[in-house]
């Protein structure tokens, strides 16, 4: 699991733009409930599981723009 988080944060900028897409922004959303469950924060777990549930539309731009400004994607963790 953190192998997997580690991999996701430390993708190239391009990629990182890329899955930003709506359709492909799902990956970011299961990286938010790994890093939730690896921190073990109830509140964050439940709202990752939300988002992958709902699927947000929304939080693929608040993704993009968060990538486009600090580099990473935002989370409460």
């Amino acid at each position: 699991m953190r192998k997997f988080i580690e991999t996701m944060d430390n993708l190239p900028f391009i990629a990182k733009i890329i899955l930003c897409i709506p359709v492909l922004d799902v990956i970011w959303n299961v990286t938010r409930l790994l890093k939730s469950i690896e921190k073990k924060n109830i509140v964050g777990i439940v709202i990752a599981g939300a988002l992958l549930v709902i699927g947000a539309p929304f939080v693929w731009l608040i993704d993009l723009i968060f990538i486009l400004l600090k580099g990473n994607i935002w989370w409460l963790d």
